[in-house]
């Protein structure tokens, strides 16, 4: 059932988002391209983003825009729950590889251990699923890969790399998935300090994949936010702002901090 839900995870990665109804958003940002949760109204769920549903087992983590000092962001709130939110993106990293994003959370995930697989948990996750070459695999990897596809009808993520708020573990340090080593975590923010705030993120995504995987990435097909407490049982709220991909680490006044 373990490898199950990893396997449902990884491919809804690659699930079809669907397209906006109305054409303010689809305007506001082409197909493929990451669509800020600022161009919502402050209610529902964003547009071009979404359920990613772990496992139908689980109880499922609430998502809502919100008003937030003027501007829409997301929020999220686990009660024992694991879902995310997911959009279809087209992007090549080496031409945009530097992801800028904000969140907030309410409170560490106290019980959380990234490194304990009944105990992975985290407050704020960013996902991203890339596309390659799955034949250069290991052979196990490849069967993995295909039961995913039979499972769930969907191909899977070549690799996924997800941006975490770890509770112990020293920042920029990656973690492998203790179920499948085509799942890497690195921890962008560590322990209590500035817990209730805004805390404002730029990485170089190629870079990063690179100290992870050990080669170059291929296209990003997907981008999540995940907030989860399913292991832990324990209550947790988050709030995910914009989320940009540029070619240099370069953004407007309106993304800083504040």
């Amino acid at each position: 059932m373990k490898l199950l839900s990893t396997l449902i995870l990884l491919s809804l990665l690659t699930a079809c988002a669907q397209l906006p109804k109305s054409g303010d958003t689809a305007a506001y940002t082409p197909e493929g391209k990451i669509l800020p949760f600022s161009v919502n109204a402050g209610s529902g769920l964003p547009e071009r983003w979404e359920p990613m549903i772990i496992n139908r087992t689980k109880k499922l983590t609430e998502y809502n825009l919100v008003e937030d000092e003027g501007q829409t962001v997301l929020h999220a709130r686990a009660v024992a729950a694991a879902s995310g939110l997911m959009q279809k993106v087209d992007i090549d990293p080496l031409l945009e590889s530097h992801l800028s994003w904000r969140w907030r959370i309410s409170g560490l995930v106290e019980k959380a251990n990234n490194f304990d697989r009944g105990l992975e948990d985290s407050p704020a996750r960013i996902i991203l699923g890339f596309d390659g070459d799955k034949d250069s695999l290991p052979f196990a990897d490849q069967i993995m890969f295909e039961t995913a596809r039979l499972v769930t009808g969907r191909d899977v993520p070549y690799a996924t790399l997800m941006y975490i708020w770890g509770r112990k573990a020293p920042v920029d340090t990656i973690i492998t998935n203790t179920r499948s080593n085509r799942v890497k975590m690195v921890v962008a923010e560590t322990g209590a300090s500035g817990v209730g705030e805004w805390h404002s993120f730029t990485r170089n995504i190629v870079a990063d994949y690179e100290k992870a995987f050990g080669e170059k990435p291929g296209k990003l097909i997907a981008i999540g936010v995940l907030t989860d407490t399913d292991n832990t049982g324990e209550t947790v709220e988050a709030w995910y702002g914009d989320i940009k991909l540029s070619a240099d680490e370069k953004h407007d006044e309106n993304f800083a901090l504040k």
